[in-house]
């Protein structure tokens, strides 16, 4: 065994770690080779704070990179010391007010938290699960070679 990796602390679901780990795991996903599966971790995480009380959805903001040049809303979240973006439901329009475009001078402040922690608390909380999903490749099956006569065509 490699003593090199150490395990990753196990740290209690409180509101600040939760949020941090979310934070982590929303930096990480947009280089991630694997960013649904992140980006579900975060969403599913979201919605079990609000549900809880944990969080509270304040408002909708103007998409920074809207599908299609179109013009696109985002719920606001807000969890412990940190703010969130997530996709709407019908019922948003309806209940939250609109806060207009994104200020660019509210910054979520940095977590020291790693990617393989901040993974492990929030599958801990959600209990999403990670499939590992390989690219199989197909074997070709042996052909052999046709070599023909001189002068004729290979077609």
């Amino acid at each position: 065994m490699n003593q090199d990796k150490k395990d990753s602390p196990q740290l209690n679901p409180t509101v600040e770690n939760l949020s941090q780990a979310i934070f982590t795991v929303n930096r990480h996903a947009k280089t991630a080779p694997n960013p649904k599966f992140l980006y579900k971790l975060k969403h599913d995480a979201l919605l079990k704070l609000i549900r809880e009380g944990k969080a509270k959805k304040v408002g909708l903001h103007f998409s920074k990179n809207p599908k299609f040049s179109q013009q696109q809303s985002d719920v606001l979240v807000v969890c412990g010391n940190y703010s969130f973006h997530l996709p709407p439901s019908k019922s948003d329009f309806d209940e939250l007010p609109h806060l207009g475009k994104l200020d660019n001078q509210v910054r979520n402040p940095k977590a020291q938290l790693s990617l393989n922690t901040a993974k492990n608390l929030l599958v801990t909380y959600t209990g999403n699960k990670e499939e590992k999903t390989f690219p199989t490749r197909k074997k070709r099956s042996y052909e052999k070679p046709v070599f023909k006569k001189l002068g004729q065509s290979y077609f």
